[in-house]
């Protein structure tokens, strides 16, 4: 999970949206005793943490029920509160106020204003619920689906006919993009005059274009929702980590196609159509989806047609004129 990941975070998201404010408050100069006196005399909404306070009810540190039961009871909790605590503002992501939550083991997080006064917690029941949304946020976005919305929900219940007019469209384009792969090979019809064997290794590429850019997609969806970094970063490197994949692929594909086929030549155009198809498929794969999400439409429509036939028909293109210029 990352809190930097949304662009447009809704107040339901943030820890304001959870916070509880009927909280154990003590001050540093109280005793043990006095402040387990408080708590059996009062109720609260949550008491999974004390909170111990200045004069000013800003937030010095923390103790846990276990930590404040396990102290002599004349002790001052000035002297055996910790300071270390994480706390979070109101407006702090959700996905924050759980890592937090997750980083240091504790079952409720103090939230603070800008003066550092405290305003409540968020206790663990809420703590709870943010991990499973994420969760389930996480596994939609895994399969292309942007948020937990009732378009997500229509993609899979709507009738037939309304499940068709959302899908069909973006399967007419791939019909499209294939009818443009098949011209494209048609252009190249004189090199494969030349060398039939050029046609062997279409399916090939094109299979590994598209398994490329499908592992980005899951690679994408779980590295999205931990990495703190910026989009542009996440892309380049993404693209740099393709171009590498192909180059090893490349590297092992190049002398076996000599060897088999006798063609130096045939064998260079394949490895460099491999490099190319690995930036190119990992670069899609990842940009793509979140492309369709930022611009409103739902990714689960249309990222897996898109995706694929792009990462051909640059495939195709790329291999038949590296053929043409080595080839032919």
């Amino acid at each position: 999970m990352s809190g930097a990941r949304r662009d447009g975070m809704g107040p339901d998201e943030t820890a304001g949206h959870y916070l509880v404010a009927n909280v154990p408050r003590a001050r540093r100069g109280q005793t043990v005793a006095e402040v387990l006196s408080q708590l059996i005399a009062h109720a609260h909404d949550c008491m999974d943490v004390v909170c111990v306070l200045d004069d000013d009810e800003r937030l010095v540190g923390v103790l846990t029920l276990a930590a404040l039961f396990a102290l002599e009871r004349d002790r001052r909790l000035g002297d055996a509160v910790q300071p270390g605590f994480p706390k979070v503002h109101a407006t702090t992501d959700q996905e924050r106020v759980a890592s937090l939550a997750l980083h240091h083991a504790i079952s409720a997080i103090p939230v603070v204003d800008a003066k550092g006064k405290l305003l409540g917690v968020v206790p663990s029941a809420a703590l709870m619920h943010i991990l499973r949304r994420e969760h389930v946020e996480d596994l939609h976005r895994f399969a292309g689906i942007a948020r937990e919305t009732t378009l997500a929900r229509e993609a899979i219940e709507a009738p037939p006919l309304r499940r068709l007019r959302h899908r069909l469209p973006w399967l007419l384009l791939g019909l499209a993009g294939s009818m443009l792969a098949t011209l494209i090979m048609s252009r190249f019809e004189g090199a494969l005059a030349i060398d039939p064997a050029i046609a062997f290794f279409v399916p090939g590429l094109v299979y590994l274009a598209d398994a490329i850019g499908t592992q980005t997609e899951a690679v994408a969806v779980r590295g999205l929702s931990l990495s703190h970094a910026r989009m542009r970063t996440i892309i380049g490197g993404e693209a740099r980590t393709g171009v590498l994949i192909g180059l090893v692929m490349g590297g092992l594909t190049f002398p076996a196609v000599w060897l088999v086929f006798g063609s130096v030549h045939l064998a260079v155009a394949v490895a460099v159509a491999l490099v190319v198809a690995g930036g190119i498929a990992t670069t899609v794969g990842l940009v793509l989806p979140w492309l369709l999400g930022r611009f409103g439409s739902d990714p689960a429509y249309g990222s897996g047609p898109m995706s694929t036939i792009i990462q051909d028909l640059l495939t195709l293109l790329t291999y038949f004129v590296v053929v043409s210029l080595i080839v032919g």
